[in-house]
């Protein structure tokens, strides 16, 4: 699955945004405060609304009114579109997410999920809910009848501010909806910090790499126990990014907790994480999170470049691509210009703030840096020397 185009309105500084046609990986770079980590906050926000429930993602994020665009009224609305396998083809699913409050309290205007089901014609709704009542397709792949022989299964769900993906999508009949909670749930946004990473954990059991990263003991010995030939491919990559690490482990200790180990080939004893730099944490859990064995068909990460060598920012970009190839889809900020100076044309955007709203522009689609770039000018160059300021589309 992945997502193809993005549209907001009223969303914090998004008083109107559409990308069309992602790529794979997509870059996004910008001042701070320029808005790029309330791009990233969508798939956040969509998280903890499928989690809880749409008030309480508001209210962790300040209210309705903090999350609004500001001098705005009306919804707040999100929309995705992104492609699944349904009935053995390929086909673009748009889902609509429109919020609006009512007496101080936040409610789901309107829910949709809608494809087509053929070549022709108008976007057919396989779920459409207003104010906690609606409908859903539950025999979808039935191209081949006419609309009335769909059967439209009623529901009221209950409460106005309930996803109608978080009841419904729990059912393989309604595909589309499964499809998209799963996707929800499986989704990562990286907020990793070093110092929760560090720490010795509690024994227990961690399949998947938290957002903070304070379960990196747990994964790493997960991964060692049951996908060992995963775990000596991050150890292999590992011994290739960072010089002198020899190996990685996972110890329980006799208090009953986890400790990560790393050996260097120039010293006996092994030297317990809270030793190691910041740089040799980061990039072992961006390898531990890159070869998951159940990858996550997206993943936003914030900032890689911090507490890495630059050097290293070409490497770590090319093991987001590889990611990519295998399936999954990378959304990346960045101040780094060692990133972009390795990045392709096609995966960088930026994004401006001006009168309080953001904006966000295309590379490709700026003839000036186009023209530069096949000249042979590298992107980062281009950023530090400010020529993403304005835009020039072609």
């Amino acid at each position: 699955m992945k997502i193809e185009c993005i549209k907001l309105k009223n969303f914090k500084t998004f008083e109107a945004l559409e990308l069309t046609d992602l790529p794979s990986i997509a870059i996004f770079v910008g001042s701070n405060g320029s808005g790029k980590t309330t791009l990233f906050d969508v798939f956040g926000f969509l998280s903890d609304a499928l989690k809880n429930n749409v008030r309480q993602a508001l209210q962790k994020r300040g209210g309705f009114k903090e999350v609004i665009s500001r001098g705005k009224n009306g919804f707040i609305e999100i929309e995705l579109q992104f492609r699944i396998a349904i009935a053995g083809k390929n086909r673009l699913v748009t889902y609509h997410l429109e919020i609006g409050e009512l007496d101080g309290l936040p409610y789901i205007h309107r829910e949709i999920l809608r494809y087509k089901r053929g070549p022709y014609g108008s976007p057919y709704h396989f779920l459409d809910f207003t104010k906690g009542e609606g409908y859903a397709i539950n025999n979808e792949e039935d191209f081949d009848k006419q609309d009335e022989e769909l059967n439209r299964e009623n529901q009221k769900l209950g409460s106005p501010d309930i996803l109608a993906i978080k009841g419904l999508g729990q059912f393989e009949r309604f595909k589309a909806a499964n499809s998209f909670r799963d996707f929800i749930e499986n989704w990562h946004v990286s907020d990793f910090h070093i110092a929760e990473a560090r720490p010795s954990q509690e024994a227990g059991y961690a399949e998947h790499l938290s957002q903070t990263g304070q379960n990196l003991p747990l994964v790493a010995q997960f991964m060692f126990e049951y996908f060992n030939e995963r775990f000596n491919t991050v150890l292999r990559k590992m011994k290739q990014r960072v010089p002198g690490i020899t190996n990685v482990e996972a110890v329980p200790t006799e208090d009953g907790r986890i400790v990560l180990k790393f050996q260097d080939g120039s010293f006996k004893d092994p030297f317990i994480a809270r030793y190691v730099s910041d740089g040799t944490i980061k990039m072992f859990a961006y390898l531990l999170l890159l070869h998951d064995p159940k990858p996550h068909p997206l993943l936003c990460i914030e900032e890689p470049e911090n507490q890495l060598y630059p050097t290293l920012m070409g490497e770590l970009l090319e093991e987001f691509r590889d990611y990519s190839m295998r399936g999954g889809q990378v959304f990346i900020s960045t101040h780094s210009p060692d990133i972009l100076n390795h990045a392709e044309l096609s995966e960088v955007y930026w994004l401006v703030k001006n009168n309080g709203f953001t904006k966000i522009h295309r590379a490709k689609e700026d003839e000036l840096i186009s023209k530069l770039v096949d000249e042979g000018d590298l992107l980062g160059y281009l950023w530090v020397q400010d020529y993403f300021k304005n835009s020039n589309p072609k």
